[in-house]
């Protein structure tokens, strides 16, 4: 198969790296690509947005399937004018992709099929908005913007002040455009995060690796929100007891919710949750993968994705077993000086081989673009080096190895990645079998979790 991937970073470039392993994809196109997806796949300057544009790039390249990565061409129903030209397409059409697109749909969505979430208020005017918070004087309060915002539409207020000022900054100077006309202000849900991507054909839901993100900006879980400053897998704290109770109350009801709504879901869906002292609740939907947590969920999976992706599209996903390797994975972001706010760009990057990775490592990059033989920045969150290791902690170090042997002027990075996760004081292989780690070590073969 000739496949074409519509994206250009570290979530497009993780996908074009896992779809390269399998002997079934022959020719691998992307656009607009990125400096080390480049390496692997035929670039093209096409904007991710551009739909016209998109689908006459596949029908010129004469490809086989169109995989739709990101959130915004989704939205914008970039699916469903590839699939009347006749493609085949990995992604939810739009009146599915709404389920992150809207804040404010997802939020009636839970509440109409009693799917657990935080309680939550919707507001098209920020008079009302304070008066609301002043009411409630609670904090942290947690304010979102309804439309998509780069993962950035989202402020947790510590106090009134900070609540004003975001509601002032999203309704009255749209800071984030029309996405942030309407916002949804939200309880303040307390507990361990986990994210859950799923394969689903709207059919069956078929759940991968739980991971947990690092959200903020600075060691600590301090500083300004971002995309994601790195990732591990699986989490410790979801438990098979959690996935369980997760799968009854959230995963097929949102399935079975989104089908009777006449919007069903076909692509990757991803679960924020907060593991509550109630138990489960979802934070937020993605109609896509997480950026950066497909870098440490696709090196686990063994089943072919090319496999998968054809299933989805022909509904086919509950005669595919998908298995994952045992182990861990740990992804450390190197980011720009600066970032999320301003920062500088075409910076030389130093430490990478002639295929834009590192020896040890798997280097999947974000934010970058060839100029010549040099590898230079071109983003904010840059590069996610990432390792696998039968233990966390083993791939962390593998990780932060990697991280020193990799440099450009400023580059930043947290140095608490995973910490949480070693701390959670869980078994982080998540393994049934541990009576067999003695024979896995001497034969280095691989378990496989269904």
């Amino acid at each position: 198969m000739d496949i074409l991937v519509v994206g250009g970073g570290g979530r497009e470039h993780a996908i074009v790296m896992k779809l390269a392993q399998s002997p079934r994809v022959d020719k691998l196109y992307c656009t607009p690509g990125n400096g080390g997806i480049s390496k692997y796949a035929e670039c093209f300057d096409v904007s991710a947005t551009d739909i016209d544009g998109v689908v006459e790039l596949a029908q010129k390249i004469k490809c086989d399937m169109v995989v739709v990565a990101p959130d915004d061409p989704l939205v914008l129903g970039m699916v469903d004018a590839l699939q009347q030209k006749g493609f085949k397409t990995f992604g939810p059409k739009a009146n599915a992709a709404i389920i992150e697109g809207s804040k404010v749909f997802s939020k009636e969505l839970m509440k109409k099929y009693g799917i657990p979430t935080a309680n939550y208020e919707v507001f098209t005017d920020s008079e009302s908005a304070i008066k609301y918070l002043k009411e409630q004087n609670t904090y942290p309060a947690v304010i979102k913007a309804d439309g998509l915002a780069l993962g950035k539409g989202v402020i947790l207020a510590q106090d009134e002040d900070e609540a004003v000022t975001a509601v002032h900054e999203m309704i009255d100077e749209l800071k984030f455009g029309k996405s942030s006309a309407r916002i949804v202000i939200e309880e303040y849900l307390t507990g361990p995060e986990v994210s859950v991507l799923s394969f689903t054909d709207g059919k069956t839901v078929v759940p991968m690796l739980s991971s947990m993100d690092h959200k903020r900006a600075l060691d600590g879980d301090k500083g300004l929100n971002t995309g994601g400053m790195g990732t591990v897998a699986p989490n410790p704290y979801y438990t098979d007891d959690v996935a369980k109770q997760c799968m009854e109350t959230i995963f097929k009801p949102t399935i079975e919710a989104m089908n009777k709504e006449g919007r069903t879901f076909e692509g990757c869906l991803y679960f924020g949750l907060m593991l509550t002292p109630k138990g489960p609740k979802v934070i937020e939907y993605n109609c896509r993968f997480g950026d950066p947590e497909t870098q440490v969920v696709l090196p686990m999976l063994e089943t072919d994705l090319c496999d998968i992706f054809e299933a989805i599209y022909d509904h086919t996903l509950s005669e595919l077993k998908i298995k994952w390797k045992s182990g861990s994975c740990a992804c450390v972001v190197m980011a720009s000086g600066g970032y999320p706010l301003s920062y500088p760009k075409g910076l030389e990057i130093k430490g990478l081989d002639e295929k834009g990775q590192l020896d040890g490592a798997v280097i999947y990059h974000a934010g970058t673009k060839l100029d010549g033989e040099k590898m230079l920045t071109n983003g904010g969150r840059v590069l996610g080096v990432t390792c696998t290791a039968l233990t966390l902690a083993e791939a962390l170090r593998r990780a932060y190895e990697a991280v020193s042997k990799i440099s450009w002027e400023n580059a930043h990075y947290r140095t608490d990645i995973g910490k949480r996760a070693l701390e959670a004081n869980v078994d982080p292989l998540n393994l049934d079998y541990k009576d067999d780690m003695e024979d896995y070590i001497e034969s280095n073969g691989v378990y496989l979790r269904q």
